[in-house]
This record gives C-alpha cells, sequence and structure tokens, in this order.
C-alpha cells in the first residue's frame, strides 16, 4: 500500500499537506535556492498590503528560549511592487500560490481581492484578520465575531477562489469565530497565528522589542495551538489549516489527528530550510507504519472514542 498524501481545502488541491506559514518564507524566491519548492503542497506568501508598509521601528525580532518575538509590523511593498515583481516568478512555480491579505479597513481586504483575483497563478486567498481595525480603535478584526463574519461575506462576494481565514488565538474563544467565517461562506480557516507576548532587557530595564509587544511563535506555543485546532475541529465543518510551533515529523502527525486537512511550517524554516522534506517522509512513514492508505483517513482519528 502505498498511502496518498494528497489533500483538498475548499476546491484547491494539494499534492501533500505542507505550506509555508505566511510571514516565514517570503514569496518563495529567498527560499528557491535552498530548496525545491515543488516539495511543499502551497507556497502561502508574505502578508500583502495596498500601499507599501515600511513596519514597526526599533529591534523588531528577539530569540526566546523555545521560539521568537517578532513585531515587523508587515512590511511590505504593496500591491503594485508585487504585481510587479513578484507575479511573473510565481507564475512559473509549478505549486498553489495562497496570497495573504491584510488591510486596516474592510474596503482594504475587498481592493486587494478584486485586483489579484484574475491572476491564474493565484489559488486562493488567506485572510489575516489578526489586523488592527482603524474603525473600531484599532482592536484586531479577528477579535470580534461579528466583524469576521462582514469581512469573510464581503470578500465571497469578490472572489470564488477558495477564502481562508487566518485566526487569532489572542481571544476567549476561537471556536466562535471559527463559526462565523464558516456561516459567512469561508472555505477553510487556518490557525493558530502567533501569541502576544513580549521580554524586557534587565539591564536596560526597557522592553526587548521596539514595539513593546510582539508575536510569539516556534515550538512554545505548539500545545496552545494543538488544542485550538482540536476545539475548532468539533466546531465547524469546514477544514482546517493548523500552524504553531511545528519543527518536527510528530508535530505535524499531531495536528493531523487533531484534525487538520493541512499544515504550515514557519519558524522551523529560519532554522532548517529542509524541513518540508524530511517532515512530509516522516508523514508518509507513519501513515505506511499505521496502515493509513489516505490523508483523510489520518484526519481527526484523534477525536474517535477510545475502544473499550
Amino acid at each position: 500500500m502505498t498511502p496518498k498524501l494528497n489533500t483538498k481545502i475548499g476546491s484547491l488541491n494539494l499534492e501533500n499537506p505542507l505550506l509555508t506559514a505566511s510571514g516565514t518564507y517570503g514569496n518563495g524566491r529567498e527560499y528557491s535556492d535552498l530548496v525545491d519548492l515543488k516539495s511543499w503542497g502551497g507556497l502561502v506568501t508574505k502578508g500583502l498590503t495596498l500601499e507599501p508598509r515600511s513596519g514597526n521601528k526599533g529591534v523588531r525580532i528577539v530569540e526566546t528560549p523555545a521560539g521568537i518575538l517578532n513585531s515587523i509590523g508587515l512590511q511590505n511593498p504593496g500591491i503594485e511592487y508585487f504585481v510587479r515583481e513578484e507575479i511573473p516568478f510565481l507564475e512559473k512555480q509549478e505549486i498553489p500560490v495562497i496570497v495573504n491579505i491584510a488591510g486596516r479597513r474592510i474596503r482594504d481586504y475587498e481592493e486587494l481581492t478584486r485586483r489579484l483575483d484574475p491572476f491564474p497563478c493565484i489559488s486562493a486567498f488567506e485572510v489575516n484578520v489578526s489586523c488592527p481595525n482603524v474603525r473600531e480603535g484599532g482592536l484586531a478584526f479577528g477579535t470580534n465575531p461579528g466583524l469576521v463574519y462582514e469581512i469573510t461575506s464581503r470578500l465571497r462576494e469578490v472572489t470564488q477562489k477558495p477564502l481562508i481565514i487566518k485566526l487569532t488565538p489572542n481571544v476567549a474563544d476561537v471556536g466562535a469565530i471559527a463559526i462565523q467565517a464558516e456561516k459567512a461562506g469561508a472555505d477553510a480557516v487556518s490557525l493558530i497565528n502567533t501569541l502576544m507576548g513580549m521580554e524586557i532587557d534587565i539591564e536596560t530595564c526597557r522592553p526587548l522589542l521596539g514595539n513593546t509587544v510582539g508575536g510569539l511563535s516556534g515550538p512554545a506555543v505548539k500545545p496552545v495551538a494543538l488544542r485550538m485546532v482540536y476545539q475548532v475541529y468539533r466546531q465547524v465543518k469546514i477544514p482546517i489549516i493548523g500552524m504553531g510551533g511545528i519543527t518536527k515529523g510528530e508535530d505535524a502527525v499531531a495536528f493531523l489527528l487533531a484534525g487538520a486537512r493541512a499544515i504550515a511550517l514557519g519558524t522551523v524554516n529560519f532554522v532548517n530550510p529542509k524541513a518540508p522534506l524530511e517532515i512530509k517522509e516522516f508523514i508518509f512513514d507513519y501513515m505506511k507504519r499505521h496502515n493509513f492508505s489516505s490523508l483523510e483517513n489520518m484526519v481527526g482519528v484523534a477525536h474517535q472514542e477510545k475502544e473499550a
């Protein structure tokens, strides 16, 4: 028996369940000399906004005992540069491309989707709702179920390509947010985005990050991310893309068993660019050892009741 690693996110077919986590892989070009991009199931771009963003000032990355804190501030060159310089590169890749979009107003997301939708090389959109909403005093879209419903439903009117809503873990009930995304027409949810954290330099008595707080990623967040994927799987029927602290094959399998239909690798890419190759091989061997003929048969198995 040869296990089948392919999976499906809405109408999006992936040859294997491994995706790049947005913000950790550039737009693929940066890693293309280190690893064959076709080893991935799909490429998720760095967060894109309408206008260029220079990002936050001061120190923007701090290492922690089990991961990193980042406060990049969505630095990116904006959509005009992306279309002119990055689309030609992405058109040559032989894997699905998922563009991560971000904005300060709902109309920003609408405009980004409308302008990018015609490009055949773009297979889907991942919607970063962790961004601050200027109309709500800076409160992140993703902390408000009503706003998640509104932004999803309005984007659903703009595109028929798969919509993946990326959920923030910095809420009391991530399941309630996922439910609203599903009701509004999302094809999938991805979780988790980074956890909010900080570090202080005890010699200067000041926060290390220029923005004081940042997003924590890496192995430290895996138990939290795994719990949230497990929880959301019980609450929605749409596919889940799981991420957060995945560094080895065992981690990836755990997310699949918890209910993820695909998984994204992020911080691990900074220390091991070959991680997708190693993790894909581990999943394949695991499926053979446990007699799983397809990835579909693995997803959510951790929810099955134990035999008496």
